[in-house]
């Protein structure tokens, strides 16, 4: 999958262990608007998540997109759009390297939405499925802090705002 950006926050070293991870995310387009998690503080994260051991990525996506937003995706429609790799000292493990390959994928979804699964920390933190365009998600991301995730996504919708990136054919 062709790269599109690195995020390297160079706050590691060579010597320490290394701790991998590949994360798959959907981009889900309605009406002109783009699914999201949105949680209760108003930030937006692209609905996805890692890739479980002996998972498919096309598997592992269409259970992270159904568990944290209730959509279902139909896989002929997917498209691969791009990675982001991620380099920093792990935050759940400090002494650590991180080292993260985000897969972004468009993909249409079927029109009924179901029951969601998000996790323990999901529900704290009050996310929920929501509709939005690019510009907003960036302008909304920029103004909160900077977790990594959301400078990822955040990155992510700049490029395509940018046209370095074409969610759909024809846009």
């Amino acid at each position: 999958m062709r790269r599109l950006l690195t995020l390297d926050q160079k706050d590691y070293t060579d010597d320490m262990p290394v701790f991998e991870k590949l994360v798959v995310r959907g981009l889900i387009r309605r009406g002109g608007l783009l699914a999201m998690q949105e949680s209760s503080a108003g930030e937006y994260k692209i609905p996805g998540g890692g890739v479980e051991p002996g998972e498919s990525r096309m598997t592992a996506l269409a259970r992270e997109v159904r568990e944290e937003t209730g959509l279902v995706i139909r896989p002929e429609t997917v498209r691969e759009l791009g990675e982001i790799l991620e380099l920093r000292e792990d935050i759940l493990c400090r002494g650590q390297k991180y080292v993260c390959r985000t897969l972004f994928y468009a993909c249409e979804a079927e029109e009924e939405i179901h029951e969601t699964a998000m996790t323990e920390s999901e529900k704290r933190l009050g996310f929920h499925l929501a509709w939005a365009r690019p510009e907003e998600i960036v302008a909304r991301n920029t103004a909160l802090r900077p977790e990594a995730w959301k400078r990822r996504d955040t990155e992510f919708m700049r490029l395509v705002l940018a046209g370095e990136v074409e969610l759909f054919d024809g846009d």
